[in-house]
């Protein structure tokens, strides 16, 4: 289902710091940096995505190029797919948080190779069916998608048409669960909230009067430190369960996350492309920042700022000779 900080000399990207209300990204491929593949210039452009994880490691990568290499950093507002569009026509230089998505990797790496592999973030994803603990520990019975229709009336909403529901957070993020519902023929519907931030409100409200509900989620991700969640087991991944979107009916996998870079740049972008290459933390640290955001309310500089002052043995190794 990723921000922003600043440069050396001044904050870039400004406006880009409405991510941190987390709403559904808008497509701003068309609005892309004017510092985006500058020939000879010491500016880079990231591709910022909608979710706080995401918005940390830009946060992070920004304000180290900034203050430590003297780079000036840009960041654009770009919704998943498209942001595979926007890095390979260098309108940004790269993305640093991916989920998966083969057919792009294939359209851009393998095939037209204006795209080149980043390497791994360090940070291991996960999508998932969660229900809240406190609903879990009365109902243990509940974390087997097998009885989750004996509990569709209880997590029905007036969004959800008479069935359980299972919240959603933005149709643009990965997600199979319209067909998961309808393939494992369970009596619930997909309601979206539109973004990752409603869709946090929405939960946090639904615990705070210890309300059941049915929730597509993913780690890493700061909410689970507030709203302690357990897993529904789906049926089991195995390798190509999900090749066809439509018969979808496995579990989502584990996915390590990665980073993309434009051909071009990763070519050319000398230390700020070696830089993004060697940028690689743990979950924990992902956390860390992503809390300071969204819990704390600190802003993205701020929460970069404070995580590298006492991480510094980590991201001295990111920096190259």
């Amino acid at each position: 289902m990723r921000l922003r900080t600043r440069t050396s000399s001044a904050v870039a990207g400004a406006s880009a710091l409405l991510l941190l209300t987390g709403c559904g990204a808008a497509d701003m491929t068309r609005q892309a940096s004017p510092f985006a593949n500058a020939q000879g210039a010491r500016t880079v452009t990231l591709s910022v995505q909608s979710w706080v994880g995401a918005q940390s490691n830009v946060a992070v990568a920004q304000y180290l190029l900034g203050h430590e290499m003297g780079y000036r950093v840009d960041t654009v507002q770009v919704d998943e797919v498209p942001a595979w569009d926007a890095l390979s026509q260098g309108r940004v230089d790269a993305i640093l948080e991916d989920w998966g998505h083969p057919d792009q990797e294939k359209r851009y790496v393998e095939g037209k190779k204006t795209i080149a592999p980043g390497g791994n973030l360090g940070v291991t994803g996960h999508i998932g069916w969660y229900v809240p603990t406190y609903f879990a520990k009365q109902h243990p019975d509940v974390t087997d998608w097998r009885n989750l229709d004996e509990y569709a009336d209880r997590l029905r909403t007036p969004e959800s048409g008479g069935k359980g529901q299972l919240l959603d957070g933005s149709p643009s993020y990965v997600t199979n669960d319209k067909a998961l519902v309808n393939n494992l023929h369970l009596n619930y519907q997909v309601v979206f909230a539109g973004s990752e931030a409603a869709q946090i409100t929405q939960m946090k409200q639904f615990a705070k009067e210890r309300k059941p509900f049915l929730t597509y989620w993913y780690s890493p991700q700061w909410l689970f430190e507030k709203v302690p969640m357990t897993e529904v087991k789906l049926p089991a991944y195995k390798e190509g369960c999900d090749a066809d979107a439509a018969k979808v009916a496995c579990a989502y996998p584990h996915t390590p996350l990665r980073k993309y870079l434009n051909a071009d740049f990763a070519k050319t972008g000398g230390k700020a492309a070696a830089f993004l290459k060697n940028f690689k933390w743990t979950t924990e640290d992902q956390n860390e920042v992503s809390l300071m955001i969204a819990n704390d309310k600190l802003t993205p500089q701020e929460a970069a700022k404070k995580w590298v002052e006492h991480h510094a043995s980590t991201w001295r190794a990111w920096l190259p000779s």
